[in-house]
């Protein structure tokens, strides 16, 4: 956000976790709608009636589809979005969905088995998660398909698929109106909670390419992040895709670092300016870690 502010437009960023520091480092009061519910769209739409900010992001899924729904009823008030195709944030945010879609374009990803299918679950380790899930949250890891039927019982929505053996990325993409990418690469190395808070940025033709495939076959469009692994064997599924999040990925500074201009060009695209994606060309083996710094505050207000 600060590098959007230094543009001098206004912007709006939805999060749906009333707490997060970022609106206390702010010089103007957090008056944004906290979650998608029954009032979302009409407090959403009354906040930007009241601020008028001159774009709008979001970077959490689950408000995407509450967005989609929005964008003429923004766009009235003078609110410029940038957001996927209504099939697209279908296919991103249900993971069973997600893997039929690659599945049905030939793109490699862990086969996927919903509770009732269990008996047809391949032999091996199980990641058993939400379909609708974010993170590691209720995400877990059993050996046999009775295990998986117990925890199938205690998750949420729950599917079931094959678990991957390989080295973690993710990739940070910007596509263009006109269908064009941007795939930066980078390792997971470590992870907590979800989030990656050691990266390392590298290059891999196969894997940017199947990177690629995937955005084809979601028909996401702006900034988006693609999840997968490359594993040790050669061949056409030496790199398998788990998940697409349509909304910038937590370790984009990363692919800032290793000097592709992600933010400058992504606010170029939100308002329909041609995407340099020469700027967006990077360095491998920067790495980039995450530490936890202490906000304390006073009835709002940092000290």
């Amino acid at each position: 956000m600060g590098a959007a502010a230094r543009t001098g437009r206004r912007y709006g960023e939805t999060r749906a976790v009333p707490p997060a520091c970022g609106p206390l480092l702010r010089r103007h009061p957090d008056r944004r709608p906290r979650r998608p519910h029954s009032e979302y769209r009409a407090a959403l739409l009354r906040l930007c009636a009241e601020t008028r900010p001159h774009g709008i992001l979001s970077t959490v899924e689950r408000e995407l589809p509450s967005l989609v729904t929005l964008r003429r009823p923004l766009a009235d008030l003078g609110v410029t979005t940038w957001l996927p195709p209504r099939e697209a944030v279908t296919a991103c945010g249900d993971k069973a969905r997600f893997a039929a879609v690659l599945a049905e374009h030939g793109v490699p990803t862990p086969r996927t088995i919903l509770p009732d299918e269990l008996d047809r679950a391949p032999d091996g380790p199980l990641v058993v998660k939400p379909r609708y899930g974010q993170g590691t949250k209720g995400v877990h890891v059993c050996r046999t398909r009775d295990q998986a039927r117990v925890l199938c019982e205690l998750v949420p929505e729950p599917i079931a698929q094959e678990y991957i053996h390989g080295r973690e990325f993710t990739a940070d993409c910007l596509i263009d109106r006109a269908g064009q990418a941007s795939v930066i690469l980078r390792y997971r190395l470590l992870v907590k909670g979800g989030l990656a808070v050691v990266s390392r940025t590298f290059t891999d033709a196969q894997a940017a390419e199947r990177v690629r495939e995937t955005l084809t076959a979601t028909g996401v469009t702006g900034a988006c992040c693609v999840q997968g692994f490359i594993r040790d064997e050669q061949g056409t599924d030496r790199v398998v895709i788990t998940e697409t999040n349509a909304r910038v990925g937590g370790g984009f500074p990363a692919s800032a670092a290793a000097g592709a201009d992600y933010v400058g060009q992504y606010l170029r695209g939100l308002f329909h300016q041609d995407i340099d994606h020469d700027q967006l060309t990077y360095k491998p083996d920067v790495t980039l870690t995450k530490y936890v710094e202490t906000l304390a505050t006073s009835e709002g207000t940092p000290r």
